[in-house]
């Protein structure tokens, strides 16, 4: 059995290790001005962006004219875990990075990849993603927000909900039904809407560990007029573009949950000989043994996730997917909700560091929302009984 990479795999990331020395941006740029929405793109963010793409290292597994350079599967991987172990971040509009932009590449017109997927590409936009609705939720089957077309404009109203970065984005993919006559997975359609159009209410809720800067956004739509050239892919085709969209989403990432696992254990294993040196005997046992729980769960993770790539590498399908995002954010609670708990008089010190230091509590409670974004816990436990366990719908 050989667990490591081959030859060309491991030049491959020495390559992109040496680029990475030699042009990333430094701790001290990213502390001083640290991205504060999912859709915030500060300055060396966006210079970032553009470095990546232009050598190449933006979307490695995309051809060069899209920023990338042809790499496969395994080499993207390496790509991934390199840069989480750098501490240096891909990008800050990952939603605009990992979903939208392929999306319009995928759909778009010309004009439209140009004007917003490039732009992304580039840095130069930040984008984000209308989906959820407060009577619809993640079923984007019952949502309700409409787009009328008049002439050669859509008129857009309703309310989208949990929008992500929106307080931020120049633009959002938003999802709406533009044939209230058809079944509901057929009259709903994607356009590209610029998010300083007139009639656009842009309402942040506000989060408990950074009411300073939330990033969760209520979105209301009043009369706003787009362009009828900003519709992506066909008309009332934006179920099928939903399940495309997605699916960019889904491919590693599992490798973000559990290289942020394994870096939590590491800093949890860390404090852990001082922690334990102030406790009793009883209470020490039981620590110890959430330590080991912790190791098990990032070393299991690991495992199950390098179990389902290789299954895609090799053309399958993966259901472990499914199985690594409600096994990875649930797991993920476990420890940081561990490791506050060791961090004793400092556990309930939340908003004293800076937004790109948060807290151990602060991380336990947004911890909660990993839960629910990207296909909550309930959905992933449905696809895990019909698709694994083959049970009954």
């Amino acid at each position: 059995m050989k667990l490591t990479f081959g030859d060309d795999v491991e030049a491959f990331r020495q390559e992109f290790l040496a680029w990475l020395a030699d042009n990333r941006p430094t701790a001290e740029e990213m502390a001083a001005d640290p991205a504060v929405s999912s859709a915030h793109v500060p300055e060396w963010a966006s210079r970032w962006t553009r470095r990546l793409f232009d050598a190449g290292w933006l979307v490695p597994g995309w051809p060069p004219e899209r920023g990338g350079r042809n790499a496969g599967p395994v080499e993207v991987l390496v790509y991934l875990e390199a840069l989480s172990r750098a501490g240096v971040p891909r990008t800050t509009n990952p939603q605009g990075l990992g979903i939208v932009a392929p999306s319009i590449l995928d759909y778009g017109t010309d004009a439209q990849i140009k004007d917003y997927a490039l732009a992304v590409l580039h840095g130069e936009k930040a984008a984000c993603l209308g989906m959820s609705e407060p009577g619809a939720g993640s079923d984007l089957a019952s949502l309700s927000t409409r787009a009328v077309l008049d002439g050669d404009q859509f008129v857009i109203n309703g309310q989208k909900v949990w929008t992500s970065g929106a307080n931020y984005a120049d633009f959002c993919f938003l999802f709406c039904r533009t044939d209230p006559d058809a079944p509901k997975h057929k009259g709903i359609s994607v356009i590209l809407v610029d998010m300083n159009t007139p009639g656009i209410t842009v309402r942040p809720l506000a989060e408990i560990v950074k009411p300073e800067h939330p990033d969760l956004n209520e979105v209301f739509f009043s009369d706003v007029v787009v362009p009828r050239e900003n519709l992506v892919g066909k008309m009332n085709d934006g179920w099928a573009m939903a399940n495309g969209s997605l699916a960019h989403e889904r491919g590693m990432v599992w490798l973000n949950f559990v290289m942020h696992m394994e870096q939590d254990v590491a800093s949890l294993l860390a404090q852990a000989p001082a922690a334990l040196a102030r406790m009793e005997a009883p209470e020490r046992a039981v620590v110890a043994d959430g330590l080991v729980e912790s190791i098990i769960d990032a070393t299991a993770a690991r495992c199950l996730g390098y179990r389902g790539f290789a299954k895609l590498v090799r053309g399958g399908s993966a259901p472990e997917q499914a199985l690594m995002k409600a096994f990875c954010s649930e797991a993920q609670r476990r420890i940081t909700l561990r490791s506050a708990e060791m961090s004793a008089d400092h556990t309930v010190d939340i908003g004293v560091t800076p937004a790109s230091d948060p807290t151990w509590i602060e991380r336990y409670f947004t911890s909660y929302g990993g839960t629910i974004s990207a296909g909550s816990s309930e959905i992933q436990r449905n696809i895990i009984a019909e698709k694994v366990l083959g049970l009954p719908r």
